[in-house]
């Protein structure tokens, strides 16, 4: 599945994130309100994993305008807060279940899988494609022009972001937390050695490069 999660407790955030990557889903996440609404109104994620209080716009208003925005990517609460009236309020907003803090990611795990299977049975694609490369999503296998490219699994997994950002600009900041969080200084040059390894696999011997630089930004799939 491909996960948002909406967390403003860094070390929480990414300690999920780990474990959802070893439960083999796409994760990405957002560290406040107004960055988690804007990445979940692209309604590309298979499931919403969003804090009750954050900072900036909290989790209710982020639930209540993507309801609004007819974004109906299942939602899963997280929030200290745990009385009856609490819960009422968040499912009231919009959202689809309620786990109270502190929690077990077992039952984090559990919880996600019921959710997900709402929208991964109706919309999970098996594959991504662009041109003529192809991601198999399923067998963790990337083709172009029918001839199969060898990637470690840090190169499919930003092959996989891009092409899912496919036509948009992602930031090397974004590439960087979406890889490898913020174990790594934001200054490293991490994220261009692997894209230029990634570029030499997918674009090299064929015309049409896929994989473009925007100076200064970041790097994108697509015009």
């Amino acid at each position: 599945m491909y996960i948002l999660v909406v967390e403003d407790e860094r070390r929480l955030a990414q300690v999920t994130r780990r474990i959802l990557e070893e439960e083999g889903h796409t994760v990405d996440t957002a560290y406040d309100g107004e960055e988690g609404l804007a990445m979940a109104l692209e309604g590309s994620h298979d499931v919403i994993v969003l804090d009750v209080l954050l900072p900036e716009i909290d989790g209710i208003e982020v639930c209540q305008a993507l309801r609004r925005n007819r974004i109906d990517t299942p939602i899963l609460l997280l929030t200290a807060l745990d009385s009856v009236q609490d819960r009422v309020r968040g499912l009231d907003a919009g959202a689809d279940d309620y786990l109270p803090k502190p929690f077990a990611f077992q039952e984090l795990l559990a919880r996600l899988r019921a959710l997900g299977r709402r929208k991964v049975q109706a919309r999970e694609p098996s594959q991504l494609q662009m041109d003529n490369l192809v991601l198999d999503l399923r067998r963790r296998r990337a083709e172009r022009a029918g001839r199969v490219i060898e990637l470690s699994p840090k190169e499919f997994s930003l092959l996989e972001f891009l092409m899912r950002n496919e036509g948009r600009v992602v930031t090397r900041t974004q590439i960087l937390d979406h890889l490898w969080g913020y174990d790594y200084a934001t200054d490293s040059n991490l994220v261009d050695v692997y894209v230029s390894y990634l570029r030499h696999k997918v674009d090299r011997g064929h015309p049409n490069k896929l994989i473009r630089t925007v100076r200064g930004v970041g790097y994108a799939l697509g015009d």
